[in-house]
Protein backbone atom coordinates (compact mmCIF):
# COMPACT_ATOMS: atom_id res chain seq x y z
CA UNK A 1 0.00 0.00 0.00
CA UNK A 2 2.95 2.48 0.61
CA UNK A 3 4.16 1.73 -3.20
CA UNK A 4 1.11 3.14 -4.87
CA UNK A 5 1.97 6.65 -3.70
CA UNK A 6 4.90 6.45 -5.64
CA UNK A 7 3.23 5.12 -8.37
CA UNK A 8 0.43 7.28 -8.90
CA UNK A 9 2.78 10.89 -8.50
CA UNK A 10 4.79 10.86 -11.26
CA UNK A 11 1.94 10.03 -13.90
CA UNK A 12 -0.76 12.84 -11.93
CA UNK A 13 2.70 15.13 -12.99
CA UNK A 14 2.65 14.02 -16.34
CA UNK A 15 -1.24 14.48 -16.69
CA UNK A 16 -1.27 17.69 -15.22
CA UNK A 17 2.07 19.40 -16.55
CA UNK A 18 2.64 17.62 -19.95
CA UNK A 19 -0.24 19.59 -21.95
CA UNK A 20 1.07 22.81 -20.52
CA UNK A 21 4.89 21.86 -21.52
CA UNK A 22 4.14 21.14 -24.97
CA UNK A 23 2.92 23.92 -25.12
CA UNK A 24 5.14 26.37 -24.54
CA UNK A 25 7.68 24.46 -26.76
CA UNK A 26 5.75 25.11 -29.79
CA UNK A 27 4.77 28.92 -28.53
CA UNK A 28 8.94 28.95 -28.18
CA UNK A 29 9.66 27.62 -31.71
CA UNK A 30 6.88 29.41 -33.47
CA UNK A 31 8.59 32.68 -32.34
CA UNK A 32 12.28 31.84 -32.68
CA UNK A 33 12.85 29.22 -35.19
CA UNK A 34 14.01 30.70 -38.26
CA UNK A 35 11.34 29.66 -40.78
CA UNK A 36 13.20 30.67 -43.73
CA UNK A 37 15.75 27.96 -42.62
CA UNK A 38 13.66 25.63 -41.09
CA UNK A 39 10.19 24.92 -39.61
CA UNK A 40 8.34 23.57 -36.60
CA UNK A 41 7.19 19.74 -36.25
CA UNK A 42 4.41 18.19 -34.28
CA UNK A 43 6.16 18.10 -31.08
CA UNK A 44 7.49 21.83 -31.13
CA UNK A 45 11.11 21.27 -32.77
CA UNK A 46 12.88 23.15 -35.24
CA UNK A 47 14.29 21.49 -37.77
CA UNK A 48 16.86 22.58 -40.42
CA UNK A 49 16.85 22.95 -43.87
CA UNK A 50 20.48 21.47 -45.94
CA UNK A 51 22.79 23.84 -45.36
CA UNK A 52 21.85 25.62 -41.46
CA UNK A 53 22.46 24.19 -38.30
CA UNK A 54 21.78 25.24 -34.67
CA UNK A 55 18.67 25.02 -32.38
CA UNK A 56 16.54 27.44 -34.48
CA UNK A 57 18.34 27.54 -37.87
CA UNK A 58 20.20 30.42 -37.52
CA UNK A 59 23.56 29.31 -38.48
CA UNK A 60 25.01 28.71 -41.83
CA UNK A 61 27.11 25.15 -42.40
CA UNK A 62 30.67 26.41 -43.81
CA UNK A 63 32.55 24.42 -46.92
CA UNK A 64 34.21 21.65 -45.62
CA UNK A 65 37.53 21.91 -44.91
CA UNK A 66 37.33 25.69 -44.55
CA UNK A 67 40.18 26.36 -41.95
CA UNK A 68 39.97 30.23 -40.82
CA UNK A 69 36.68 31.49 -42.54
CA UNK A 70 33.01 31.95 -41.74
CA UNK A 71 29.86 32.09 -43.84
CA UNK A 72 26.94 34.04 -45.03
CA UNK A 73 24.75 31.80 -47.10
CA UNK A 74 25.71 27.44 -46.50
CA UNK A 75 28.74 26.36 -48.10
CA UNK A 76 30.77 29.48 -48.09
CA UNK A 77 34.51 30.04 -46.93
CA UNK A 78 34.69 33.60 -46.01
CA UNK A 79 38.87 34.30 -45.07
CA UNK A 80 39.41 35.92 -41.43
CA UNK A 81 41.94 38.61 -41.61
CA UNK A 82 45.33 37.69 -42.08
CA UNK A 83 44.02 34.67 -44.15
CA UNK A 84 43.77 33.72 -47.77
CA UNK A 85 43.31 30.88 -49.71
CA UNK A 86 39.89 28.81 -51.12
CA UNK A 87 40.16 27.33 -47.40
CA UNK A 88 41.49 30.14 -45.86
CA UNK A 89 44.99 27.85 -44.29
CA UNK A 90 47.32 30.18 -46.21
CA UNK A 91 48.82 32.32 -43.44
CA UNK A 92 49.48 35.88 -44.78
CA UNK A 93 51.42 37.19 -42.07
CA UNK A 94 53.54 34.01 -41.54
CA UNK A 95 57.08 35.69 -42.94
CA UNK A 96 56.38 38.02 -39.86
CA UNK A 97 54.89 35.88 -37.75
CA UNK A 98 56.79 32.29 -37.79
CA UNK A 99 59.43 32.69 -40.81
CA UNK A 100 59.67 28.95 -41.84
CA UNK A 101 62.95 29.47 -43.90
CA UNK A 102 65.53 27.87 -42.28
CA UNK A 103 69.88 27.98 -42.90
CA UNK A 104 69.05 32.19 -43.08
CA UNK A 105 67.31 32.39 -45.68
CA UNK A 106 65.23 35.17 -46.74
CA UNK A 107 60.92 34.94 -46.31
CA UNK A 108 59.30 36.49 -49.13
CA UNK A 109 55.27 36.66 -48.92
CA UNK A 110 53.08 36.42 -52.11
CA UNK A 111 49.38 38.05 -52.75
CA UNK A 112 47.87 34.92 -52.39
CA UNK A 113 48.97 33.71 -49.01
CA UNK A 114 51.64 31.39 -50.07
CA UNK A 115 55.75 32.51 -49.09
CA UNK A 116 59.17 31.78 -51.13
CA UNK A 117 62.52 31.53 -49.55
CA UNK A 118 65.29 32.48 -51.31
CA UNK A 119 68.23 30.00 -49.88
CA UNK A 120 71.62 31.01 -49.68
CA UNK A 121 74.41 28.73 -51.18
CA UNK A 122 74.63 25.82 -50.82
CA UNK A 123 71.01 25.32 -49.44
CA UNK A 124 68.06 24.44 -51.25
CA UNK A 125 64.50 23.20 -51.03
CA UNK A 126 61.23 24.65 -50.13
CA UNK A 127 62.13 26.32 -46.80
CA UNK A 128 65.78 25.92 -47.67
CA UNK A 129 66.16 22.93 -45.55
CA UNK A 130 68.49 20.79 -48.05
CA UNK A 131 72.01 21.48 -48.93
CA UNK A 132 74.09 20.30 -51.98
CA UNK A 133 75.65 17.41 -50.76
CA UNK A 134 77.53 14.42 -52.30
CA UNK A 135 74.72 13.62 -54.03
CA UNK A 136 74.18 16.44 -56.04
CA UNK A 137 77.73 16.38 -56.90
CA UNK A 138 77.54 13.15 -58.33
CA UNK A 139 74.92 13.77 -60.32
CA UNK A 140 72.79 10.92 -59.46
CA UNK A 141 74.72 7.88 -59.28
CA UNK A 142 72.66 5.55 -58.07
CA UNK A 143 71.40 2.82 -61.08
CA UNK A 144 68.38 0.48 -62.18
CA UNK A 145 66.15 3.21 -59.97
CA UNK A 146 68.20 3.55 -56.72
CA UNK A 147 67.47 6.17 -54.20
CA UNK A 148 70.35 8.73 -53.36
CA UNK A 149 71.03 8.91 -49.64
CA UNK A 150 73.57 12.24 -47.93
CA UNK A 151 71.03 12.71 -45.00
CA UNK A 152 70.21 16.15 -46.91
CA UNK A 153 73.03 17.17 -48.03
CA UNK A 154 74.79 17.11 -44.42
CA UNK A 155 76.33 13.57 -45.11
CA UNK A 156 80.20 13.10 -46.14
CA UNK A 157 79.83 10.50 -48.38
CA UNK A 158 76.36 9.72 -50.13
CA UNK A 159 74.69 5.97 -49.95
CA UNK A 160 72.65 4.30 -52.76
CA UNK A 161 69.22 2.32 -51.24
CA UNK A 162 68.58 0.08 -53.83
CA UNK A 163 65.14 -1.66 -55.12
CA UNK A 164 65.02 -5.16 -54.62
CA UNK A 165 67.12 -7.41 -56.78
CA UNK A 166 69.84 -4.92 -56.98
CA UNK A 167 72.97 -4.87 -54.84
CA UNK A 168 75.76 -2.83 -54.76
CA UNK A 169 77.28 0.20 -54.38
CA UNK A 170 75.47 1.50 -56.97
CA UNK A 171 72.95 -0.65 -57.43
CA UNK A 172 74.37 -2.16 -60.07
CA UNK A 173 74.65 -5.50 -59.43
CA UNK A 174 71.69 -8.21 -60.11
CA UNK A 175 71.38 -10.14 -57.08
CA UNK A 176 71.79 -14.09 -58.70
CA UNK A 177 68.21 -15.35 -57.70
CA UNK A 178 68.88 -18.53 -58.94
CA UNK A 179 72.28 -18.75 -56.43
CA UNK A 180 70.22 -20.77 -53.61
CA UNK A 181 68.79 -23.36 -55.76
CA UNK A 182 65.73 -23.16 -55.51
CA UNK A 183 64.18 -25.29 -58.00
CA UNK A 184 63.86 -29.09 -57.49
CA UNK A 185 63.85 -32.68 -59.14
CA UNK A 186 66.78 -31.54 -61.61
CA UNK A 187 64.51 -28.84 -62.95
CA UNK A 188 66.93 -25.85 -65.18
CA UNK A 189 66.71 -22.24 -63.04
CA UNK A 190 66.33 -18.93 -64.67
CA UNK A 191 67.24 -16.16 -62.95
CA UNK A 192 65.18 -12.96 -63.28
CA UNK A 193 64.77 -9.44 -61.58
CA UNK A 194 64.31 -10.28 -58.02
CA UNK A 195 62.57 -13.37 -59.18
CA UNK A 196 63.39 -16.77 -60.88
CA UNK A 197 61.17 -19.29 -62.86
CA UNK A 198 61.62 -23.28 -63.20
CA UNK A 199 62.11 -25.08 -66.19
CA UNK A 200 60.79 -28.39 -64.71
CA UNK A 201 61.84 -31.95 -66.58
CA UNK A 202 59.16 -34.23 -67.66
CA UNK A 203 57.02 -35.83 -65.12
CA UNK A 204 56.88 -32.91 -62.74
CA UNK A 205 54.86 -29.49 -62.17
CA UNK A 206 54.53 -26.25 -59.60
CA UNK A 207 56.62 -23.26 -58.96
CA UNK A 208 59.49 -25.46 -57.89
CA UNK A 209 58.87 -28.35 -59.53
CA UNK A 210 58.53 -30.00 -56.43
CA UNK A 211 54.59 -31.59 -58.02
CA UNK A 212 54.82 -35.43 -59.58
CA UNK A 213 52.20 -35.46 -61.97
CA UNK A 214 50.14 -37.67 -61.98
CA UNK A 215 50.65 -40.45 -65.13
CA UNK A 216 47.75 -42.54 -64.01
CA UNK A 217 44.56 -39.66 -64.27
CA UNK A 218 44.08 -40.76 -67.88
CA UNK A 219 43.39 -44.06 -67.21
CA UNK A 220 46.32 -45.86 -69.53
CA UNK A 221 45.68 -49.14 -68.48
CA UNK A 222 43.30 -51.61 -70.27
CA UNK A 223 41.25 -54.28 -69.55
CA UNK A 224 41.19 -53.65 -65.60
CA UNK A 225 44.66 -53.08 -65.00
CA UNK A 226 45.94 -51.51 -62.65
CA UNK A 227 47.74 -48.20 -62.68
CA UNK A 228 50.93 -47.01 -60.40
CA UNK A 229 52.38 -43.89 -60.84
CA UNK A 230 56.20 -43.09 -61.51
CA UNK A 231 58.13 -40.13 -62.16
CA UNK A 232 57.13 -39.17 -66.09
CA UNK A 233 56.03 -42.69 -66.66
CA UNK A 234 53.32 -45.23 -65.46
CA UNK A 235 53.01 -48.89 -64.71
CA UNK A 236 50.61 -51.64 -65.70
CA UNK A 237 50.22 -54.65 -63.11
CA UNK A 238 48.18 -56.64 -65.95
CA UNK A 239 45.24 -59.29 -64.78
CA UNK A 240 45.98 -62.63 -65.98
CA UNK A 241 45.83 -63.33 -69.62
CA UNK A 242 46.83 -59.72 -70.57
CA UNK A 243 50.42 -58.19 -71.08
CA UNK A 244 51.56 -55.34 -72.66
CA UNK A 245 52.68 -51.87 -71.63
CA UNK A 246 49.42 -50.31 -71.30
CA UNK A 247 47.78 -54.12 -71.05
CA UNK A 248 45.94 -54.09 -74.28
CA UNK A 249 47.78 -57.42 -75.86
CA UNK A 250 45.92 -60.43 -74.99
CA UNK A 251 47.95 -63.44 -74.09
CA UNK A 252 47.32 -66.92 -76.48
CA UNK A 253 46.00 -70.21 -75.80
CA UNK A 254 48.76 -72.84 -73.83
CA UNK A 255 50.69 -74.72 -76.37
CA UNK A 256 51.23 -77.31 -74.38
CA UNK A 257 47.49 -78.29 -74.76
CA UNK A 258 47.52 -78.83 -78.69
CA UNK A 259 50.93 -80.28 -78.42
CA UNK A 260 49.10 -82.89 -76.42
CA UNK A 261 46.05 -83.38 -78.69
CA UNK A 262 48.86 -83.41 -81.52
CA UNK A 263 50.65 -86.28 -80.15
CA UNK A 264 47.47 -88.33 -79.39
CA UNK A 265 46.67 -87.72 -82.83
CA UNK A 266 49.91 -88.97 -84.19
CA UNK A 267 49.98 -92.07 -81.82
CA UNK A 268 46.35 -93.19 -83.19
CA UNK A 269 47.16 -92.92 -86.69
CA UNK A 270 50.89 -93.92 -86.61
CA UNK A 271 51.43 -96.86 -89.29
CA UNK A 272 51.86 -100.46 -87.88
CA UNK A 273 55.54 -102.19 -87.63
CA UNK A 274 56.86 -104.38 -90.44
CA UNK A 275 55.22 -107.40 -90.40
CA UNK A 276 52.00 -106.60 -89.12
CA UNK A 277 48.86 -105.85 -90.99
CA UNK A 278 47.13 -102.80 -90.71
CA UNK A 279 43.77 -103.73 -88.41
CA UNK A 280 40.55 -103.27 -90.02
CA UNK A 281 39.00 -99.96 -88.78
CA UNK A 282 35.28 -100.94 -87.39
CA UNK A 283 32.58 -98.92 -85.63
CA UNK A 284 33.01 -99.22 -82.32
CA UNK A 285 30.68 -101.25 -80.52
CA UNK A 286 28.02 -100.09 -78.25
CA UNK A 287 28.57 -100.33 -75.05
CA UNK A 288 26.64 -102.87 -72.67
CA UNK A 289 24.06 -101.78 -70.26
CA UNK A 290 26.16 -101.41 -67.23
CA UNK A 291 29.45 -101.47 -68.41
CA UNK A 292 31.95 -98.16 -67.73
CA UNK A 293 33.65 -96.42 -70.64
CA UNK A 294 37.16 -96.36 -70.34
CA UNK A 295 40.07 -94.18 -71.92
CA UNK A 296 43.44 -95.21 -71.54
CA UNK A 297 46.05 -92.68 -72.46
CA UNK A 298 49.44 -93.91 -73.31
CA UNK A 299 52.24 -91.24 -73.95
CA UNK A 300 55.75 -92.72 -75.39
CA UNK A 301 59.41 -91.28 -74.61
CA UNK A 302 62.52 -92.12 -77.10
CA UNK A 303 65.22 -92.97 -75.20
CA UNK A 304 68.09 -90.29 -75.27
CA UNK A 305 70.59 -89.99 -77.75
CA UNK A 306 74.44 -88.47 -77.20
CA UNK A 307 75.20 -86.00 -80.39
CA UNK A 308 78.10 -86.71 -82.20
CA UNK A 309 80.30 -83.88 -79.86
CA UNK A 310 79.23 -85.37 -76.77
CA UNK A 311 80.76 -88.64 -78.08
CA UNK A 312 84.05 -87.02 -79.34
CA UNK A 313 84.20 -85.28 -75.63
CA UNK A 314 83.57 -88.68 -74.22
CA UNK A 315 86.29 -90.52 -76.31
CA UNK A 316 88.67 -87.97 -75.30
CA UNK A 317 88.26 -88.59 -71.76
CA UNK A 318 87.98 -92.22 -71.89
CA UNK A 319 91.20 -92.12 -73.60
CA UNK A 320 93.18 -89.94 -70.85
CA UNK A 321 92.04 -91.75 -68.09
CA UNK A 322 93.19 -95.66 -69.79
CA UNK A 323 96.46 -93.44 -70.65
CA UNK A 324 97.19 -92.01 -66.80
CA UNK A 325 95.66 -95.82 -65.13
CA UNK A 326 98.50 -97.20 -67.48
CA UNK A 327 101.22 -95.02 -66.51
CA UNK A 328 100.16 -95.49 -62.67
CA UNK A 329 100.36 -99.42 -63.39
CA UNK A 330 103.53 -99.06 -64.88
CA UNK A 331 105.74 -96.90 -62.77
CA UNK A 332 104.16 -99.21 -59.68
CA UNK A 333 105.87 -102.10 -61.52
CA UNK A 334 109.35 -100.40 -61.87
CA UNK A 335 108.99 -99.70 -58.27
CA UNK A 336 108.63 -102.95 -57.09
CA UNK A 337 111.17 -105.17 -59.30
CA UNK A 338 113.68 -102.86 -58.13
CA UNK A 339 113.04 -103.38 -54.82
CA UNK A 340 112.79 -107.12 -55.57
CA UNK A 341 116.16 -107.30 -56.59
CA UNK A 342 117.80 -105.86 -53.82
CA UNK A 343 116.58 -108.17 -51.62
CA UNK A 344 117.23 -111.02 -53.65
CA UNK A 345 121.03 -110.26 -53.66
CA UNK A 346 121.19 -110.03 -50.16
CA UNK A 347 119.27 -112.82 -49.30
CA UNK A 348 121.78 -115.07 -51.61
CA UNK A 349 124.96 -113.45 -50.08
CA UNK A 350 122.96 -114.80 -46.36
CA UNK A 351 125.21 -118.22 -46.41
CA UNK A 352 128.13 -116.29 -48.19
CA UNK A 353 131.36 -115.09 -45.87
CA UNK A 354 130.61 -112.06 -43.86
CA UNK A 355 132.52 -109.84 -45.95
CA UNK A 356 130.62 -110.65 -49.14
CA UNK A 357 127.26 -109.76 -46.74
CA UNK A 358 128.55 -106.60 -46.04
CA UNK A 359 129.04 -105.43 -49.50
CA UNK A 360 125.95 -106.23 -50.32
CA UNK A 361 124.64 -103.95 -47.80
CA UNK A 362 126.77 -101.00 -48.69
CA UNK A 363 126.00 -101.76 -52.36
CA UNK A 364 122.00 -101.43 -51.19
CA UNK A 365 122.42 -98.40 -49.12
CA UNK A 366 124.35 -96.97 -52.22
CA UNK A 367 121.69 -97.48 -54.25
CA UNK A 368 118.96 -95.96 -52.14
CA UNK A 369 121.04 -93.46 -51.71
Amino acid sequence: MLCWPRLLLPALCWVLFAPQTSAQAADECSERCDLYHGHCDEEGVCRCDPGWHGRFCEDCVRMPGCAHGSCHQPWQCMCHPGWAGKFCDKDLLICDQANPCQNGAECVSEPDGEHSCICPEPFRGTNCELKRGPCDTAGSPCLNGGTCQDDGGFADTFACRCLAGYVGRFCEVDVDDCLMRPCANGATCHDGINRFSCECPLGFQGRFCTVNINDCASRPCHNGGRCYDRVGDYECYCPKGFIGKSCEIPLPEPTWANDQATSRRDQTTAPPPAGFSQPARNPPASPQPGAGNFKISVFTQKEPRLSTRQMVIVAVFGGLTAFLVLITATVLLWYRNRGSGSMGCCRETVPATKTHYHECQDSRKTTEL
